[in-house]
């Protein structure tokens, strides 16, 4: 239907400091972050093409230390597909992926039986307790491969970790954005391959966003249509906005 496409929520998990942020920002805004700044909780939103398909991508960048445990558990409940970052300079890092893909696994089973947390989900109170859906898309992506000389995971340890985990795998550099869209954009080809399959019907997974209601709200609340950073540490920050990137 004419002026509208669908939203797929994107949830990024990983360690502090391996590069979630970076890879955010690489593909909503198409530039590279080169500081370190602890994130709690970032949304972005951008409108892309993929495979010819025009939808909206919503990105949610988490905050990866232990203390976010319980929030992360809302985030996970919100997501449809996840990108799971380590850096591949980074041993502590890698080795803390399966808690990350534990905690997913957990959460996602356990709502099962619930309703979907946002309005339209395509995960429906019916289609979970049925599990026709199967399990949350994810892909395993060793962020930072432009490092080289400072690699403490192996490709093929990234690869064989993946199979171990049932999902996709890729190497990327936010800095030098080599496969930064494939990270995301492959989340969301599992997204539609996996509604497809279990539906049979020819819309294509997701949320339905409707350009009407967005450019209605973007007249109202211009301020919240770019990035803010309402949930980083940073002082000087606002603490007002819901943090935002809408690209279009």
């Amino acid at each position: 239907m004419a002026g509208k496409m669908t939203l797929y929520k994107l949830v990024v998990l990983g360690d502090g400091g391996v590069g979630k942020t970076a890879l955010t920002i690489q593909l909503c805004l198409n530039h590279f972050v080169e500081t370190y700044d602890p994130t709690i909780e970032d949304s972005y939103r951008k409108q892309v093409q993929i495979d010819g398909q025009s939808c909206m991508l919503e990105v949610l960048d988490t905050a990866g230390q232990e203390e976010y445990t319980a929030l992360r558990d809302q985030w996970i409940r919100d997501g449809e597909g996840f990108v799971l970052v380590y850096s591949i300079s980074s041993r502590s890092s890698f080795a803390r992926i399966q808690k990350f893909h534990n905690q997913i696994q957990r959460v996602k089973e356990s709502s099962q039986s619930g309703s979907p947390t946002y309005p339209g989900s395509p995960l429906s109170a019916s289609s979970l307790s049925s599990g026709m859906w199967g399990p949350a898309p994810v892909m395993l992506v060793g962020n930072k491969c432009d490092r080289v000389t400072e690699r403490e995971v192996s490709t093929q340890e990234g690869h064989a970790l993946a199979k171990e985990l049932g999902c996709e795998f890729v190497e990327a550099s936010a800095k030098n954005c080599i496969n930064v869209e494939k990270a995301f954009y492959d989340v969301v080809r599992q997204l539609r391959r996996q509604k497809q399959s279990y539906s049979g019907r020819s819309d294509r997974g997701g949320t339905r966003y409707s350009e009407k209601h967005h450019n209605s709200r973007s007249n109202n609340h211009r301020d919240h249509d770019y990035y803010d950073n309402r949930h980083r540490n940073s002082g000087h920050r606002s603490k007002n906005k819901s943090p935002r990137c809408v690209i279009l």
